[in-house]
């Protein structure tokens, strides 16, 4: 509680720099003939995320880097900061300036809380500011939703928010391995639960890394803010959740599902409860990192190289398995679409288009200046002008804007491309995929031949860090997503019902809580009957009820 005091205080204590009233409208701030540019400079105070588990690049700071200089210069905005927080620490802040009011000039919100934004009247009105000044690229990317990220955000007719539009890639949570260990046990990537037991028994017991001690761990978790899995609103990205294995149970916790007719909440169906039982057995067995929970950082034993397996997204390069190959340039980490069900399928859950909201405070005097640093930020992605070394993640106010199969559209560009049978010309009339152009022009001299094999011999990270890193990503990362069957599951809705609004994180928290106890063994697997109770008799079935009918 006195923690909770210190930040809020903290928040309430940041100085906002309030920029000056516009004197004329929206145009006359900007300079003629530019893209963008204001005549003056424009600061915007701003909440962002900093990944701690990446440094800086030399010689930069959050004030003073790549991103905020170019800001800088091509739209004359200052960016500057009302908070930052880590990842799993991002909403907390949020939530704590959405509450005290004192609101940052913009920043990136979820679906609760653009809500609660919404219904507190403190959001400026984006519609006039989206249909003027967004780009035709995102305008592109945007309308291939058909309507649903602009459905998303708009509220009695207007825009209150700019809407992400994600990959469906950054859904799918792949079982990531350390290839050479497996090479070394003499092991083969598991396909069924059983498998995956078997390696990760082995990953504990049998000295991978041959340090000659016990020391390694066979799966990661999440960390002590992190998700034990995706949910219909936050469905994406969920790095080191344990997603894969409920998947192979056929277990959705967190998801909106069809079933005998009707749609039935995930987190209640008997086969979460089987899937917890494994996990329960998992983890007591010592088979999953016995810090999960209490973990900040499950990235620093993945780059340590102590971890031998975890579930991410095609991207995960672009964070922990870059460090853990500067570590080690061994470390074989490669991804793939495991494990299988019982049927062996893989039936993992699938992501909405949209689910990260760039909302600006009611009362700031430009408005039009997060649009401007959306249009910046893809129009830089296209050209290639951001490194992607630290990739950019840091970029202010960062929103994907992606067509929903960016990754596997380029894994096959650019497969075609390293053959010799497609050229870039053949990809010139595919603006909306925008780093395909700067993808086929440099990634000759970090992918050595043969070019459809993607161990870690046969790339040269020396040659093009930031390079290797893209490439590394998509080849290794998005490989899956093109090679194998995908039976994903989608929530029946990725939306709030009226009775969530008021009770869903209450239901949350209990959902996170006694989940977390059945796995670390803290409480009995038991006690998911007893959830389901609460869970019902709490708002549950009413939510239900509005699912099932809008109407009710």
């Amino acid at each position: 509680m006195i923690a909770l005091l210190v930040i809020m205080l903290s928040v309430s204590a940041c100085t906002r720099t309030n920029s000056p009233a516009p004197a004329d409208g929206l145009n006359s701030r900007l300079l003629p003939g530019s893209s963008g540019k204001y005549e003056k400079p424009v600061t915007l105070s701003i909440g962002i995320t900093v990944d701690t588990n990446k440094s800086l690049l030399p010689g930069e700071t959050l004030l003073d880097n790549q991103y905020t200089r170019n800001i800088k210069e091509k739209l004359n905005i200052i960016i500057d900061y009302a908070f930052k927080a880590s990842p799993a620490n991002y909403s907390q802040k949020v939530s704590l300036a959405v509450a005290s009011g004192d609101l940052p000039d913009a920043m990136v919100v979820g679906p609760l809380e653009l809500r609660e934004m919404v219904e507190a009247d403190q959001l400026m009105d984006m519609t006039e500011v989206y249909h003027k000044y967004a780009s035709p690229v995102i305008k592109r990317i945007v309308d291939s939703t058909g309507g649903e990220a602009l459905n998303s955000v708009t509220f009695d007719g207007k825009i209150l928010a700019l809407p992400n539009v994600q990959l469906s890639a950054d859904g799918v949570h792949l079982l990531w391995i350390r290839k050479d260990w497996l090479d070394k046990l003499g092991l083969a990537p598991p396909e069924t639960m059983a498998q995956l037991e078997a390696v990760a028994r082995a990953f504990v017991l049998e000295d991978p890394d041959g340090n000659g001690k016990q020391d390694t761990i066979g799966l990661a978790g999440p960390s002590s803010t992190g998700r034990l899995y995706a949910n219909f609103l936050q469905s994406t990205n969920n790095m080191y959740g344990l997603d894969g294995i409920f998947s192979a149970y056929h277990a959705y916790p967190g998801y909106w599902l069809e079933k005998g007719g009707e749609v039935v909440y995930g987190s209640i169906q008997p086969e979460t409860k089987e899937a917890l039982g494994k996990l329960r057995e998992m983890y007591l067995a010592g088979l999953i990192d016995p810090e999960m929970g209490v973990r900040e950082a499950p990235g620093e034993a993945v780059a340590g190289g102590i971890t031998g397996m975890f579930f991410g997204p095609w991207w995960a390069p672009y964070g922990p398995v870059d460090d853990a190959v500067k570590n080690n340039p061994d470390a074989n980490w490669q991804a793939y679409a495991l494990p299988l069900d019982g049927n062996g399928e893989y039936r993992p859950h699938m992501s909405s288009s949209t689910n990260q909201f760039l909302v600006v405070r009611k009362g700031y005097s430009y408005p039009e200046a997060a649009m401007l640093i959306m249009n910046n930020l893809v129009l830089g992605e296209s050209e290639g002008i951001f490194t992607t070394e630290r990739g950019p993640t840091e970029y202010p106010l960062r929103l994907t804007y992606a067509q929903v199969d960016e990754t596997e559209y380029e894994v096959k560009a650019l497969r075609q491309v390293l053959a010799g049978t497609r050229t870039a010309q053949d990809y010139l009339d595919k603006p909306e995929y925008k780093m395909l152009q700067s993808d086929i022009a440099h990634i000759g001299p970090v992918k050595l031949k043969p070019y459809d094999q993607y161990d870690i011999q046969y790339w040269d990270p020396d040659q093009d860090r930031a390079m290797w890193i893209r490439g590394y990503a998509l080849m290794v990362g998005g490989s899956p997503l093109v090679d194998d069957e995908i039976n994903g599951v989608y929530s029946a809705t990725y939306s709030l019902t009226p009775t969530m609004e008021t009770s869903w994180s209450r239901l949350q928290r209990l959902e996170d809580e006694t989940f977390l106890k059945i796995i670390l063994g803290g409480a009995p697997l038991a006690a998911f009957d007893q959830f389901v109770s609460e869970w019902t008799r709490q708002g549950g079935e009413q939510i239900t009820r509005e699912v099932n009918d809008p109407e009710t």
